[in-house]
């Protein structure tokens, strides 16, 4: 663990602090990523979205190649984690109604999970300049979406979501 681990505030900040603290941290080259799965975790900053991932099942991202990857993982109600294609769940909806009521879509997410799989990587990675920083940024192939990312020690990330339409920043954590 790095100096960097402990400026990730538990429970959460506000959009400011973690506009701070991201700003703060080394970048993240696509070349030095490390290939496999991520846990995700939300950082609670009061965005409207905070909650919603976490309520459906999110696990994290999965990076195979710089080309070959899966931005969404969710795990169903026995824990298998499975990837699911953006295009098949209704991001604009998300922040529009309370976070718990997603659960009983996250109970039966078997149920559902057939219509929302993809085994094919529906994103890439490519170092793009944000922020005056060049770092890996993980850009969805189908949707406005980028995440950027900077590097919090070896095995953590801090990614922020860049959706057009979106007026506040989204902030998250990926940790191997």
């Amino acid at each position: 663990m790095t100096e960097h681990a402990a400026v990730l505030p538990v429970g959460g900040c506000t959009a400011g602090q973690a506009w701070e603290i991201f700003d703060s941290l080394p970048a993240a080259p696509v070349n030095e990523v490390t290939t496999g799965r991520w846990r995700g975790e939300e950082l609670p900053t009061g965005h409207p979205m905070d909650g919603t991932l976490s309520e459906s099942g999110w696990y994290g991202k999965q990076f195979d190649a710089p080309d070959q990857v899966h931005p969404l993982l969710f795990t169903d109600e026995r824990g298998t984690v499975f990837a699911v294609d953006p295009r098949r769940v209704p991001l604009s909806l998300a922040g529009k109604f309370p976070a718990h009521w997603l659960r009983p879509v996250r109970n039966r997410l078997r149920t559902v999970a057939p219509l929302l799989r993809t085994r094919k990587p529906t994103a890439r990675l490519r170092d793009i300049e944000y922020r005056g920083v060049v770092s890996a940024a993980m850009v969805y192939d189908h949707l406005p979406i980028i995440d950027h990312f900077r590097r919090v020690d070896e095995e953590t990330l801090l990614g922020v979501m860049d959706m057009r339409g979106m007026a506040e920043p989204y902030f998250f954590v990926l940790r191997r």
